[in-house]
């Protein structure tokens, strides 16, 4: 039953919202797509990324007896994406989150301007908004007149919902549309940054404060004031209006807080950073001298160095600062004075590695720093953590170590000498000093190794019986158990419908959904589906007797599909797949044939990559029989190829396990005899 919310005009949706709106995963929504011929068509976007209007859906939904909930904030995202392009998106929603704090601090004020005009509206919010937030940073652009209708639908869902919570949903939706762009610290780290800084009380500074994600996680733990500063205005905007919202006791400018530091000469208890990576541009020439440079000058390529020192200069003695940093800082030469003299002062405590922020992406560090207070012990050691496959794990060896450094501590975690760290490279990385074996080193040796015994066994006895034939090879087959009536190209036998030709969808994404699809590159590894697409508009599901081929390899790389690995799964980009008709061919018959195109193709200085060359493919023309003959030889190498890709895999895992064995103590030298 449809909720009796109404739809903002114009409003559109992608089949993300749908699923989001409707309760459901998105492949649900690519199946009402694919199964439903009434589904909207539709009406924006592209055919990668179709839009669909609000209305239209919500009367299919209702149509087709299936829940749809639009809350009040939902309805503002749809007023606010119909309003304007994805370019100018930042910019309507900050003005949405500016009125929001004026409509929570003035809220009759408004009732009475609402009954204006549009224009007179837009006129009295330029005039009043600055009087009211006086804390927005830089200089807003004032409403426009065509923008009063989205803060209309802001101010009644405000009516509905917390201010706070609309807001909250826009910058969501938005961090989530403009993921690419905009680098956001997840939840977990956040929280953890916020924890081993110890930005629960006093003053807090985020120098690079993006969208204030630092700040919120900070506020959240009861942080008295909020400090900060950001070079983009829109991205400043709406990190003000999610903490003003929170009551939040906050000052933010915008601006570069390397050249033009908004905070010069105050100092915090504590601060909070996730500077921009890898800025070359970072103003190197024009700051030489600037007497930031307390641990050293950064050189041209360590902007992150920077960052760390201009951090350290805004902490009060005693104060900590926990910054994130790109990996390859804790080891480039480069860096190896400036990180020396961190240790040395005793301002580095800890190196954690963090998980990685999404598909690709490298995982950062985090670092944590103290400023040293006069009177401090010399720091003794270092802290480094593995903190990849738990956050939580750094804040509980973090503790443990700040207490003692030379403390148990948990997890993959190690209190390393500072003065075994002082050599000529200086490398804090956490993979280098926690590159031990783990205590169960080798326990699967035994295992592994009656497993490759057993597959060897199997591959000696699984060839098949090849006989040599006497006949003349004019068509590469032997006719004796039935003749051969010449050759067939795959063209033809895609035109008589003997076997059809399937790609997979234009601009097909493969990192993210619910369906599982076979790329390339399992191809090439001769693994099971590893994508992921939320999209099944026009996909080829895979199914048993399927021939599958890459068009971009240059070896021979064809399979037959055959098991329930691919339950379920679609065909990737850059393959090809022939489904065949069982009662005209025999699929390892094809498949066969196809892997000897592909390799005089290939020993051509060619590849077979596209359709053309895999129209010009030919087979002999055999009896059903006699193809399946062939085609039970074919499958037996096939299957010992794979037995030699699962061999290689196996031998090198028992390889790992015995010298990890041998390295911790678990595995030792067989006895004589």
């Amino acid at each position: 039953m449809a909720t009796t919310y109404s739809s903002p005009e114009g409003a559109t949706v992608s089949a993300s919202d749908i699923a989001r709106l409707a309760g459901v995963g998105r492949a649900a929504v690519s199946n009402w797509r694919r199964r439903y011929p009434d589904f909207p068509s539709p009406v924006a976007g592209s055919a990668a990324s179709p839009r669909y209007a609000l209305t239209d859906v919500q009367a299919w939904l209702a149509r087709h007896g299936r829940s749809f909930h639009l809350s009040p904030a939902d309805r503002v995202w749809q007023q606010v994406r119909g309003a304007v392009d994805d370019l100018r998106l930042g910019d309507l929603i900050g003005q949405v989150g500016a009125f929001l704090v004026f409509h929570r601090r003035r809220p009759g004020v408004w009732r009475s301007l609402s009954r204006r005009p549009d224009e007179a509206v837009a006129a009295a919010l330029a005039e009043r908004l600055p009087e009211v937030v006086p804390e927005l940073p830089g200089e807003p652009a004032p409403p426009d007149p065509a923008a009063v209708a989205t803060l209309r639908e802001a101010a009644a869902a405000a009516g509905e919902q917390h201010h706070r919570e609309v807001f909250d949903l826009l910058c969501e939706r938005f961090l989530e549309l403009h993921a690419r762009r905009r680098r956001v610290v997840p939840a977990p780290v956040a929280e953890l940054i916020v924890d081993l800084a110890d930005a629960g009380h006093g003053d807090v500074l985020d120098p690079a404060c993006g969208v204030g994600t630092l700040l919120v996680a900070a506020r959240a733990r009861r942080a008295q004031r909020l400090l900060g500063q950001e070079s983009d205005p829109t991205a400043a905007r709406l990190a003000a209006a999610r903490l003003l919202l929170r009551d939040a006791p906050v000052r933010l400018h915008t601006g570069d807080s390397l050249r033009a530091d908004a905070y010069a000469g105050e100092q915090v208890d504590a601060v909070v950073c996730d500077p921009p990576f890898h800025e070359r541009s970072w103003g190197y020439d024009e700051l030489v001298s600037d007497p930031r440079w307390e641990y050293g000058l950064p050189p041209r390529g360590e902007p992150e160095l920077a960052w760390v020192q201009h951090c350290l200069s805004h902490l009060r003695p005693g104060g900590r600062l926990a910054i994130t940093m790109p990996a390859g800082v804790a080891s480039r030469r480069a860096g190896r004075r400036i990180r020396g003299n961190l240790l040395r002062h005793g301002a580095l405590r800890a190196v954690v590695s963090l998980p990685g922020t999404g598909p690709g992406a490298t995982a950062p560090d985090l670092w944590v720093l103290r400023r040293p207070a006069p009177g401090d012990p010399a720091a003794s050691h270092l802290l480094v953590v593995d903190a990849t496959g738990d956050p939580a794990v750094a804040a509980q060896a973090w503790r443990a170590f700040d207490g003692d450094p030379e403390a148990a501590l948990p997890g993959r975690a190690l209190a390393v000498r500072i003065i075994d760290l002082l050599d000529d490279e200086v490398d804090l990385s956490p993979a280098r000093h926690l590159s031990q074996p783990p205590a169960d080193a080798g326990a699967d040796f035994a295992r592994t190794r009656v497993d490759l015994a057993s597959l060897l066994d199997r591959l000696a006895t699984g060839l098949p019986e090849l006989a040599t034939s006497a006949e003349p090879a004019g068509t590469g087959v032997s006719t004796s158990g039935g003749a051969a009536t010449g050759m067939v190209s795959l063209g033809e036998l895609i035109r008589t419908g003997a076997v059809t030709l399937h790609q997979a969808p234009l601009r097909m994404t493969t990192e993210d959904g619910d369906i599982p699809v076979l790329t390339a590159k399992d191809l090439r590894r001769h693994r099971g589906p590893s994508g992921r697409t939320a999209d099944a508009t026009g996909t080829v599901k895979l199914a048993p007797g399927d021939v599958v081929t890459s068009m971009a390899l240059r070896e021979p790389t064809t399979v037959v599909i055959t098991d329930d690995t691919t339950a379920d799964a679609v065909l990737g980009p850059q393959l090809h797949l022939l489904r065949v008709d069982p009662q005209k061919l025999d699929p390892y018959f094809l498949a066969g044939f196809l892997r000897i195109g592909q390799a005089r193709v290939t020993g051509r200085g060619s590849s077979l990559g596209t359709r053309s060359d895999l129209h010009r493919v030919t087979l002999p023309r055999l009896p059903l029989a006699e193809q399946r003959r062939y085609g039970a030889a074919f499958r037996a190498l096939i299957d010992f190829e794979e037995g030699i890709h699962r061999t290689t895999a196996l031998a090198d895992r028992l390889l790992q396990e015995g010298l990890a064995g041998l390295a911790a103590g678990t595995l030792r030298p067989a006895d004589d005899g």
